[in-house]
């Protein structure tokens, strides 16, 4: 399988240099194609069948997964203030 972790990068930062305010922030999500992407990721571990170079690709999206939702948590601090 043709590994799309670049392109999640890519949106990811794509997203941040627009500077996004605090309510784009909170309101960000992959695209539907990472999405899609990641939800047969996740089927595959659950059934056992990552590849190795799939199983970084999902280590890889969860550390990115981490970073978003701390990002949204200091958006909503900055929305409250």
């Amino acid at each position: 399988m043709q590994t799309i972790q670049p392109a999640l990068f890519d949106e990811v930062l794509e997203f941040l240099a627009s500077t996004p305010t605090p309510q784009q922030i909170l309101e960000f999500h992959p695209s539907e194609n990472l999405d899609r992407h990641t939800s047969h990721l996740l089927e595959l571990n659950r059934e056992g069948a990552l590849s190795a170079e799939e199983s970084v690709e999902l280590d890889e999206f969860a550390r990115l997964e981490h970073f978003m939702r701390i990002l949204k948590i200091k958006a909503r601090q900055k929305l409250l203030a």
